[in-house]
């Protein structure tokens, strides 16, 4: 049985395994969100910000286990509409992680600005997931997924660390830049083999970038007015400052 993306099926104990190496790359993704939540559940730090980041790996780690099984693995069982599950919880990752970073910028963002960001991270979720709910189409996945990351992590990852050098928020910025190489593979379709085509490259990017995120989440710390700096320097010094690991 051949698939979208030109990737063989298996047999496995006369059951059919559709797309392998997709499927078990969707969960190399589950285990590390998996391990993730593990160590920062029993780290158990305090505050809505941690709270929102553990969300994040646990639901991460059920949309691709669903993605994996239904999505990939027996897609030609269940049908198309069965990715959804996997689709639209992960949706509700992306929020997550995007509410732990307003939560965190507060300090050092405007409060209606924030309350605004908080707002809009209802109602993107909710346009998102209708229009992916009514198209079934993935892209509006990625459009959704590019903009929590693109247009709010990563900003407010980056303001924060402009402003406070603080460790896990350079993190987070650094890897949201990293982790577009996956959304590159996915829609250039840059693979390596039939075995290991443009969606398991896209996974093992993403793979890596949940390590970081979890990197950056034991970093973390909650800001304090003493934090933020008087001299914050340039936008480019931060951003040399940043790819080079130095801390003011």
């Amino acid at each position: 049985m051949q698939s979208d993306s030109g990737q063989p099926s298996v047999e496995i104990f006369d059951i059919t395994i559709m797309e392998p190496m997709v499927t078990f790359t969707d969960l190399w993704i589950t285990s590390v969100c998996v391990y993730a939540f593990y160590k920062l559940a029993k780290l158990n730090k305090k505050g809505k910000v941690h709270q929102y980041i553990r969300w994040y790996f646990l639901i991460m780690a059920i949309a691709t286990f669903l993605g994996g099984i239904l999505g990939h693995a027996f897609q030609y069982a269940v049908g198309l509409s069965w990715k959804l599950p996997g689709w639209l919880i992960s949706m509700l990752a992306v929020m997550a992680i995007e509410r732990a970073s307003i939560m965190h910028a507060q300090p050092v963002i405007n409060d209606k600005f924030g309350r605004f960001l908080e707002v809009a991270n209802v109602v993107e979720l909710l346009t998102f997931a209708v229009i992916t709910f009514t198209t079934l189409n993935f892209f509006f996945i990625q459009v959704h997924s590019a903009y929590g990351l693109g247009l709010v992590v990563l900003p407010l990852h980056f303001l924060v660390y402009w402003r406070t050098r603080n460790a896990g928020s350079r993190i987070f910025f650094l890897t949201v830049i990293f982790a577009t190489l996956a959304a590159f593979f996915y829609t250039s379709e840059i693979g390596i083999h039939k075995w290991f085509n443009h969606l398991d490259v896209a996974h093992t990017v993403m793979a890596i970038s949940m390590y970081f995120f979890y990197r950056g989440a034991l970093k973390l710390e909650i800001l304090k007015p003493e934090d933020i700096k008087e001299e914050k320097g340039t936008f480019w010094q931060t951003v040399k400052d940043g790819f080079r690991g130095v801390s003011a």
